[in-house]
């Protein structure tokens, strides 16, 4: 880290903020394995809370690689690195009184509690919800041919296959996709948001 930075603060409290914008931010963190139902749930939801008129975005891990950890690869430090930035971003957007939606596989402990910790650091929620679904029903969907290719050696490090995934331990919410859709997914996501305050009660009805 280098050594002549210092930290810039603004003219704007983080109640302040929240009080101009009428909403408290938060990291909803997605984890588990690929095709366990991640990108799906984070879409629907963000969907839904937009209708909510929550101010909202979702970070995939497919899209980041696109742009900002473009040049990170699948290993272990490559992993590592992408959680930790990803961390980071998420911290930033939930500063902003964001509900932020992180759908990763993100299948180390210690990179969630990285996240987790600086968090709670800067006195933001940090939400980890555990996608989960057996690797039979993963590699049964496997939308994008990616299981088969690791099966048959095309890939490197495939979480779940050659690399490991390491389950929560302590996750706020346990999705298990093999019997829950994506609709009380949202549904179980929209109500743990509401029961600790991050929304409002009166929003969670649709129109």
């Amino acid at each position: 880290m280098a050594s002549n930075i210092t930290f810039h603060e603004g003219t704007v409290s983080s109640d302040e903020r929240a009080q101009l914008i009428q909403q408290k931010g938060a990291t909803i963190w997605l984890t588990g394995l690929s095709a366990s139902g991640k990108s799906t749930i984070a879409c629907a939801l963000e969907q839904h809370l937009l209708h909510l008129r929550k101010y909202t975005y979702r970070l995939d891990g497919d899209n980041v690689r696109f742009g900002l950890n473009k040049d990170l690869g699948f290993d272990e430090k490559s992993r590592n690195e992408n959680i930790r930035r990803i961390g980071e971003v998420s911290r930033l957007f939930a500063d902003s009184c964001c509900l932020t939606i992180t759908a990763f596989i993100s299948p180390y402990r210690v990179d969630r509690e990285f996240a987790r910790h600086i968090h709670e650091k800067a006195g933001l929620p940090f939400v980890e919800v555990f996608v989960d679904a057996p690797l039979s029903v993963v590699e049964q969907r496997d939308p994008k041919g990616l299981y088969k290719k690791a099966r048959a050696g095309e890939i490197k490090d495939f979480t779940g296959i050659s690399a490991p995934y390491e389950t929560p331990e302590t996750p706020e919410i346990h999705l298990n996709t093999a019997i829950t859709d994506v609709a009380e997914s949202v549904r179980i996501i929209t109500q743990y948001l509401v029961s600790h305050g991050y929304i409002p009660e009166t929003t969670t009805e649709t129109s």
